[in-house]
């Protein structure tokens, strides 16, 4: 059941909802998938359901919850909504590297037809296709039946068109992690290229198949897939209007619009992203239309009541054996705020003793940046480990809390979150020994999390960016980081004409680049202050080295993971200072180079997952009284090693 109520702000769009829907697995040919079935909160039997293709890629990360309102908007019109993970997306199950893509999606498209009109009885389904998922849409409509409408956003007309963007913006990525020190990068993915023919873009692959594929994709060259269609673009980069126009000319009904908000849906930071006010009202008006009309003539069906829904994914062991080896199944970890995880865990005859929950990054929901959340929870789950991946309320498929607004990167009741994550671990399975892990905001409550006295043995911390953090600070305000970061930016840009003439011509604010300026000295002389208050045993307020202290005395491991050019790694020194020195061994700190923030590509994350591995199987060894390698000592005291991406 769904509630949910919409209200705009300005050009802002806000939305609540009680519950994101019932999650389950259902089969498409021989592989399972990860859904969300969204019900109407009535009991009256429709005949008209919605099923929703994301878009591909970074563009699918941005705009989950974008999904999650479109198909909570259809439920409170009275319209029974499917969202799906496509096969190797998401929490679905993985893909066959060689396999193309746009063939198995779209076949996965036709079994989530499928599966809605088994569990809710409907004869009629509209498909809503945002960019890549349009040409799924319609490659689904084509052929089943039962698809008497497409809406679609910003589909893509032409698959070589697509290709060239998505390259260009591979270039752009590659280009910036070289200006910011990750010069291995690029020559790493250049040659994944060429070696196999695929693409990898924002840490998300296309096979060679699936390139091949997409480069005979031409809309204008076809016909309407349905007679109701609705056709979207954005008002500031429309791409479908002359194909609209032309599917006008034949018998076909469609509607097109031109409106604002697609950018801030689809290439937004997720923490700000959503879909505009215009753009959701204009789907539901068509939507509730169409719904009508399409349904007049027929009888509804009533779903029997006897139907389950699957809650069990089966996974594989290693590549040399197919029999299944860890299960996945979804659940909420608190009854109050619906938080929502995956949990990973070897099959149920394993006695597991060891636990690790994963944080969000940000905003971005439990599958991580670049579904690296995934990839590490069935691979510590097949060496004896339970995993959990856990949306914060607010974030992801969690409820937001009364009160507060969604998508917030740091919530204050986080730590309440962490905390029922551990108590289901303890009380379900009987662990304790648990090891919190989280990428930049995750890794700040993480450690938040280990400063409050939460039961927590390891922290594995990667590329965090805070350490301390005020309520209501908004999240591009000028923070240490920020400062730490900027400094050195504009230290390295000080002598470039084009800098200049940015700042001569107004376009740098010269008071902001003042104030970072203003505050940088005065992290330093803090950083003095503090430590001198340390050598006398004097505690000063949000003293992060005294923390980072308390949390090893309490036989906590702290890990420490930076992309090499991280201003996060430059912030723990200067606010952990003295203490880092005592910590020894305590605490380790590990440089990877050929990174970005957020390990994006398959070189890097590679290089990160095994780097995690080893530390959190390290402190296996260490509870079993066996020996572990020792890393060597960086200068300032930390054990620490450096890690270079490459395959």
């Amino acid at each position: 059941m769904n509630s949910m109520s919409v209200s705009r702000s300005g050009d802002e769009l806000r939305f609540h909802t009680a519950s994101p829907g019932e999650a389950f697995y259902f089969t498409s040919g021989d592989h399972r998938l990860f859904g969300w079935l969204h019900q109407p909160s009535d009991d009256i039997a429709r005949n008209f359901g919605l099923v929703i293709c994301k878009p591909f890629g970074y563009e699918a990360d941005c705009s989950h919850q974008s999904m999650r309102v479109f198909a909570d908007t259809a439920a409170g019109i009275g319209v029974p909504t499917l969202r799906f993970d496509y096969l190797g997306t998401g929490d679905s199950a993985d893909i066959d590297p060689q396999a193309n893509q746009l063939e198995v999606w779209s076949k996965d498209v036709v079994a989530a037809i499928g599966e809605l009109q088994r569990l809710t009885g409907v004869e009629c389904v509209c498909l809503l296709g945002v960019r890549l998922g349009a040409v799924l849409a319609i490659a689904a409509a084509t052929e089943c039946r039962s698809v008497t409408s497409v809406a679609l956003i910003s589909p893509i007309i032409r698959g070589s068109r697509y290709l060239r963007e998505l390259r260009t913006t591979r270039l752009a990525a590659s280009l910036n992690a070289g200006a910011s020190g990750a010069s291995e990068t690029k020559g790493n993915v250049a040659d994944q290229s060429v070696r196999d023919g695929s693409m990898e873009v924002c840490g998300y692959r296309l096979s060679a198949a699936t390139i091949a594929a997409l480069t005979q994709v031409d809309l204008t060259k076809q016909v309407a897939p349905t007679p109701e269609m609705l056709i979207i673009d954005g008002d500031r980069m429309p791409v479908a209007r002359e194909w609209a126009e032309t599917l006008s000319a034949t018998n076909a009904r469609i509607r097109y619009m031109a409106l604002p908000g697609l950018i801030r849906m689809i290439m937004a930071m997720p923490h700000d992203a959503l879909p505009s006010a215009e753009m959701l009202v204009a789907f539901r008006d068509w939507l509730l239309s169409t719904s009508r009309s399409q349904t007049e003539a027929k009888s509804p069906h009533r779903r029997s009541s006897t139907l389950r829904l699957s809650h069990i994914l089966e996974l594989p062991g290693v590549e040399s054996t197919l029999e299944p080896c860890i299960l996945e199944r979804p659940i909420f970890l608190s009854s109050d705020a619906k938080v929502f995880g995956i949990i990973t865990k070897p099959r149920e005859h394993e006695v597991c003793s060891r636990a690790v929950i994963i944080v969000n990054a940000g905003a971005t929901y439990h599958a991580g940046p670049n579904r690296i959340h995934v990839s590490l929870a069935r691979r510590w789950a097949r060496s004896g480990y339970l995993v959990i991946r856990m949306d914060l309320s607010g974030l992801g498929d969690s409820a937001t809390r009364p009160g507060r607004p969604d998508n917030e990167v740091f919530p204050p009741a986080a730590l309440d979150d962490i905390r029922s994550a551990i108590e289901f671990v303890s009380t379900g399975y009987g662990i304790d020994k648990v090891t919190l892990c989280g990428f930049c905001s995750g890794a700040y409550h993480a450690l938040r999390a280990a400063a409050a006295h939460l039961p927590v043995s390891c922290l594995l911390l990667v590329n965090p960016e805070h350490f301390f953090w005020k309520e209501g600070t908004h999240i591009d305000a000028l923070v240490p980081v920020e400062v730490v970061k900027r400094t050195r930016d504009h230290r390295e840009r000080i002598l470039s004409p084009a800098a200049w003439k940015r700042l001569l011509t107004g376009q740098i604010n010269i008071w902001r680049l003042a104030r970072i300026y203003f505050h940088r000295p005065l992290l330093a002389v803090e950083s003095e202050i503090r430590d001198l208050a340390r050598r006398l045993r004097v505690r000063l307020p949000r003293d992060l080295g005294w923390e980072l202290e308390d949390i090893a005395a309490r036989g906590t491991r702290l890990v420490f993971v930076f992309a090499r050019g991280e201003a996060g790694l430059d912030l723990l020194r200067i606010q952990g200072g003295l203490s880092l020195r005592r910590l020894k061994d305590r605490c380790h700190l590990h440089i990877i180079d050929g990174a970005d923030h957020i390990f994006s590509q398959a070189a890097s994350s590679t290089a990160l997952e095994s780097l995690l591995t080893r530390e959190l199987f390290t402190v296996n060894c260490a509870a079993g009284g066996e020996t572990a390698p020792r890393p060597g000592v960086d200068p300032g005291g930390i054990a620490a090693t450096a890690s270079k991406s490459s395959r």
